[in-house]
């Protein structure tokens, strides 16, 4: 295990080495746009028999290391909290509202179009899919990834209002994401057909349970923080509080995601309103925002890697099509159930003009997505989802994440 990390962590290093010598791009971009291409020339260089077993040992790498399992139960809780941590709760709560429908209600109605629109389109392409199997698609590609999301809104320069919207509904649709996928993994594994009950009740358990714990939490973490004078100490207490309640959140089994979204904006309005020694907060951001650094690099790095494991089980044409036609369908469905509300109801949402179409743009997924896909059970159609989910994270990142900035500032000259 030691040696997997220490390869993955020395090519992290020297693709963001890379990135930040010649590339000059957003350091989650670039590593993943480098480790993409090392990974997309290895498989080629390795058909024309030149590879010399550096392919064959990257694939092992990669094979190694379990995606999933390594983010959903090991990195998210660090990056969640990271994220949460420098978001301002003061103006979260003024667009409540806003964040809440877009997070809960549009995540909920995405999953569905998705998944009817992806049975649909591949059933006219000659791969037909269970219509189970793509609501699962749909209920794990419907979330943005906050990981991704904020990492981009660092640089693009958007509209104060607007990146409050955009930074909190990721950080809150991804924990219905998961409640929508596990209700319906379930449905997939019994067979049956989900009732209204009992999705109400585990998106309560899950959600609410999650919501209820992370301020409990958030609550008991403020009150020893604010004593505490010494910045190794509140470290520890912080690192404690998200690795040992995001476990707790899982064993109690309420959603651990949305419980560290809740913990991480509590800890940051607590030191914005001066509630923490002024020293102890200055090292919990240096320190935060330096692990979330790292672990985003290392994310995406794996991110990329991952493509020499994809399999479609179709010839490289179909594969195409299916792959554009999956992207097709995200963007669309991002539309209707964000960019659409928000604008025919630009008043209401109190954002800028044009902020539908950046709220579609915007909603960048990422690793998230597809540690779900690959958490999928073995099954005929498990290859398809995953690589339809690739196909999307992959445009999402490397298209969506490296205009939205030019996007934004197109807007701005033209309200200027």
């Amino acid at each position: 295990m030691l040696d997997v990390a220490a390869s993955v962590l020395a090519l992290t290093a020297l693709l963001a080495w890379v990135n930040q010598r010649w590339l000059k791009l957003p350091t989650t971009i670039g590593v993943m746009a480098t480790s993409l291409v090392l990974s997309l020339a290895l498989v080629g260089l390795d058909a024309a028999g030149l590879a010399g077993g550096l392919h064959a040992n990257e694939e092992r790498l990669v094979r190694s290391i379990d995606f999933s399992q390594l983010l959903m139960q090991g990195m998210l809780s660090l990056l969640l909290f990271a994220g949460a941590l420098h978001v301002d709760l003061k103006a979260l709560r003024d667009y409540r509202w806003q964040v809440g429908v877009l997070a809960f209600v549009g995540t909920g109605l995405s999953t569905m179009l998705v998944g009817w629109a992806l049975w649909a389109a591949l059933g006219a392409l000659g791969l037909p899919t269970p219509l189970i199997a793509c609501l699962l698609f749909g209920a794990l590609i419907s979330p943005t990834d906050p990981i991704a999301v904020i990492g981009m809104l660092k640089s693009a320069g958007a509209p104060r209002n607007l990146e409050v919207v955009i930074a909190g509904e990721s950080l809150f649709n991804d924990g219905v994401g998961v409640v929508l996928f596990v209700l319906l993994l379930e449905v997939a594994a019994e067979g049956g057909a989900p009732t209204l009950a009992h999705g109400a009740a585990l998106l309560a358990q899950e959600a609410g349970g999650g919501l209820l714990f992370g301020w409990a939490l958030g609550f008991v973490l403020c009150r020893l923080l604010r004593g505490v004078d010494a910045h190794a100490v509140a470290v520890l207490l912080t690192l404690a509080g998200v690795v040992g309640g995001y476990t707790l959140a899982n064993d109690l089994h309420v959603s651990g995601p949305l419980a560290m979204v809740v913990v991480g904006l509590m800890v940051g309005h607590a030191g914005r309103e001066g509630r923490l020694p002024a020293q102890t907060q200055h090292h919990l951001d240096v320190f935060w925002e330096l692990v979330d650094d790292v672990l985003n690099a290392v994310l995406f790095v794996l991110v990329g890697m991952e493509v020499i494991t994809i399999r479609f089980p179709v010839g490289p044409a179909a594969a195409v099509g299916a792959g554009l036609v999956a992207i097709a369908i995200t963007l669309a469905a991002r539309w209707l159930t964000v960019g659409l509300p928000v604008t025919l109801a630009r008043r209401a949402s109190r954002l800028p003009a044009g902020a539908g179409g950046l709220l579609t743009w915007g909603g960048l997924r990422g690793g998230l997505s597809l540690a779900l896909a690959l958490a999928l059970p073995t099954g005929p159609w498990r290859e398809t989802l995953i690589a339809l989910t690739y196909a999307v994270v992959a445009f999402s990142i490397l298209v969506q994440g490296l205009t939205f900035g030019r996007l934004v500032r197109a807007r701005l000259r033209r309200d200027a």
